[in-house]
């Protein structure tokens, strides 16, 4: 399968890429980590109720003790499934997978403190939009140690 695509189907779940690798072990492993932290952290709740706005309730539900660990296994699952997968083969690939689980989490934690316009976009939508400061930071930072590595 192409990496990109294995890419994908590890964003849809953490572990499915691995599957599909044929990293079964991983793989479980993977998607056992993701359920335990998603059952702990209630984090179906927070997503319900912030599809439906409900962000006082979201707040309520977040245990962040637990929630905490989810950007790191899922983004890591993300990028280990891409690796595997025959992608990321430049130096410091990684960096911008480890940026945005860096962003999702600081976002998750004053995902309290910050709001917009007067609203606060929650425990869900405030850390989702820090993927894209990580992404871009840890692309910049990538290209210029590959750049300084004379890659």
């Amino acid at each position: 399968m192409n990496p990109r695509e294995i890419l994908y189907w590890s964003i849809a779940l953490p572990g499915f890429g691995q599957l599909l690798n044929g990293k079964y072990v991983k793989g479980i492993t993977f998607i056992l980590l993701e359920v335990i932290i998603n059952v702990q952290a209630n984090f179906n709740q927070v997503i319900r109720y912030s599809f439906i706005g409900d962000i006082e309730n979201a707040f309520f539900y977040t245990n962040y003790q637990w929630l905490m660990f989810y950007p790191c296994v899922y983004f890591f699952a993300m990028y280990d499934a891409y690796k595997d997968a025959g992608g990321g083969k430049e130096p410091y690939a990684s960096l911008p997978f480890a940026f945005s689980a860096y962003f999702v989490t600081v976002g998750l934690m004053f995902s309290s403190k910050i709001h917009i316009f007067g609203v606060y976009p929650g425990p869900m939508w405030l850390p989702m939009s820090f993927v894209i400061p990580g992404l871009i930071v840890g692309t910049i930072l990538k290209k210029i140690l590959q750049k300084r590595a004379g890659q």
